[in-house]
């Protein structure tokens, strides 16, 4: 493993120590000046944080065990999505076929780096088949509005997600930085850093809400200034990213960390939606996967096709 990725890891882990240290602290503190809830809303997203980390881990020593985890997590975020949308008897045969085929076989192509194949086999296979099966079933009430609930679930839970163990096959036209976990973890470390720091920024400073009814937080004022110190991180970090010139470490992470608000945003509109502040519990403090994912499901397929299209070996 190239000594630069291994710095890379180790120097995440430190940081997230601290940050697990100093957000315990501050759990503990009993002062009326501490805002509780934002307290908890940091040690959620550092516990989170630990979680992917350590599943990105695991792909230094088993890859295809990392896809499985993937594949485990989408499968246990479109469960929850689903739950938020009520179905009819007619939708239960399609979803059979998203649960126990389209969704394996997905991450099952990308373990076997069938780009041609992964690539189109929910947003074109899958979206047709969704719609056929329930139609046979002969229950057109509010058929375009249930069809089209199952179809966005698949594509933001299963698809989009796959994108992220999809960059352990992904190889760069500059061979001496391709590192296939060090790919995929460079990835996880930005979208999560961008996420804590648009967060960050939006409680420090909130004049201008981006969508109040959506979300309370968010700002544009955070997710400029949180984009931009992303942007500034990926500079900080070329020395361990997988691409050749800060410049382009920096404009990647800058995309990440804009896809990656739209997701969350996004994520959050659905909910509320729905009636929903949370969805489940998959990650301790935090609601569900679903609260977790959002800026990854978004940021993992730009990432990943932008990446592919401009530094890809061809």
């Amino acid at each position: 493993m190239n000594p630069n990725l291994l710095i890379f890891v180790g120097t995440v882990l430190l940081l997230l120590g601290v940050a697990t240290f100093v957000g315990q602290w501050l759990r503990k503190r009993e002062s009326p000046a501490l805002d509780r809830r934002a307290i908890e809303s940091f040690n959620s997203r550092i516990q989170a944080w630990w979680f992917f980390t350590a599943v990105i881990v695991i792909a230094f020593l088993l890859p295809w065990l990392t896809v499985v985890l993937f594949a485990f997590i989408a499968f246990w975020a479109l469960r929850e999505f689903v739950t938020l949308t009520p179905t009819r008897i007619g939708d239960h045969r399609a979803l059979f076929w998203v649960f126990f085929f389209f969704t394996p076989m997905q991450f099952l192509l990308v373990y076997l780096d069938k780009y041609g194949l992964y690539s189109v086999l929910i947003p074109v296979f899958a979206f047709l088949f969704i719609a056929a099966r329930a139609a046979v079933y002969g229950d057109y009430d509010r058929f375009l509005e249930r069809i089209a609930k199952v179809q966005c679930a698949l594509m933001i839970c299963v698809y989009c997600l796959s994108f992220a163990p999809a960059l352990l096959y992904l190889k760069l036209d500059t061979p001496e930085r391709y590192y296939p976990a060090g790919m995929l973890f460079f990835f996880i470390t930005i979208v999560l850093a961008s996420d804590l720091l648009e967060w960050f920024w939006s409680r420090i400073y909130a004049r201008h809400l981006i969508a109040q009814k959506v979300d309370p937080v968010m700002s544009w004022e955070g997710v400029l200034a949180g984009a931009a110190s992303t942007a500034l991180l990926g500079v900080l970090l070329q020395w361990a990213s997988p691409f050749q010139y800060w410049w382009q470490t920096s404009a990647m992470a800058l995309l990440i960390a804009l896809t990656g608000a739209a997701g969350s945003l996004t994520m959050s509109a659905i909910k509320k939606d729905r009636g929903e502040v949370s969805s489940g519990n998959f990650v301790e403090g935090h609601g569900g996967v679903l609260s977790r994912i959002d800026s990854i499901c978004f940021a993992a397929p730009v990432f990943y096709h932008v990446t592919r299209y401009f530094f890809g070996a061809g």
